[in-house]
């Protein structure tokens, strides 16, 4: 236990030297505000090369074994080291306290989705507790109010959507589905709705977006916003022109695995 406690605090200790010097050359001018770092913990410095490019939103897979909360895509991959708190917790912790209690001091808040890949249930207690640890830095929840903070959690993939929504304050938000929409649940459980791409859509990114199709997305677009909530796909074209039109169409959150691509494209809007 010692053992792991010392690798643990080690790998913290060397992510978050490193993550540093990558991410010094970030100014507070160059947050990108709809841009999300899809499968972020893939990338050779995950969380830290998305914030190099100003990205304000990350995604981070996790499995629940033997009581820890492990950042993997698959199960099989999932190492001892690569803890939720080594890889973003505590450097986004870090970050805050360094930066003036902010990651970017120029966005209100800065974004982990935390996609649950193992049950539900038990993961989300695991996490619950985990979270209990930074609440310092985290937005939080009840019924009727958000109070915003450094960083605020958005749980998707397995919900425990029950457990979450009977909590009287909570220290995370959930990724809802267009049909959530259709009952009567507030923007402060569900307060992004998340859709694949190809199940609304034919366009791949190649060629003209169809007139119908981009009229549908401008109709998603207005009655997800007009609940007061925001709107993302996941497997979009993930090329300039599908940025474009998502952009185009007030999409708020634009995911992508081509961070340079993708702050490159945006920065571009900001000039």
């Amino acid at each position: 236990m010692k053992l792991l406690t010392c690798i643990r605090q080690s790998a913290v200790t060397a992510i978050i030297t490193l993550g540093m010097a990558i991410a010094a050359k970030v100014l507070a001018g160059d947050v990108l505000l709809s841009a999300h770092a899809h499968n972020d913990y893939e990338h050779p410095h995950p969380l830290w090369d998305a914030l190099a490019q100003g990205f304000d939103s990350v995604e981070a897979d996790i499995w629940l074994v033997d009581g820890q909360l492990l950042v993997a895509h698959n199960r099989a991959d999932a190492k001892v080291e690569r803890t939720l708190q080594a890889l973003y917790l505590d450097p986004l912790r870090e970050r805050v306290r360094q930066n003036g209690g902010h990651v970017f001091t120029n966005a209100a808040s800065f974004t982990l989705m935390i996609d649950v890949k193992s049950e539900a249930e038990a993961t989300y207690v695991a996490l619950r507790q985990v979270l209990l640890g930074y609440t310092n830095i985290l937005t939080s929840f009840t019924e009727s109010k958000a109070e915003t903070n450094a960083l605020t959690i958005i749980l998707s993939g397995n919900r425990s959507l029950e457990i979450v929504a009977a909590e009287p304050l909570r220290y995370a938000a959930m990724d809802g589905r267009l049909i959530d929409m259709k009952i009567n649940l507030t923007p402060q459980l569900i307060p992004l709705i998340s859709e694949n791409w190809m199940q609304h859509f034919k366009w791949r990114g190649r060629g003209a977006f169809p007139d119908d199709e981009k009229i549908k997305l401008r109709q998603l677009v207005d009655r997800v916003h007009q609940q007061h909530r925001r709107l993302r796909f996941w497997a979009i074209p993930d090329t300039l022109a599908g940025w474009r039109e998502l952009q185009s169409a007030g999409v708020d959150i634009i995911g992508t695995d081509d961070l340079v691509g993708l702050a490159k494209f945006l920065q571009s809007k900001q000039l």
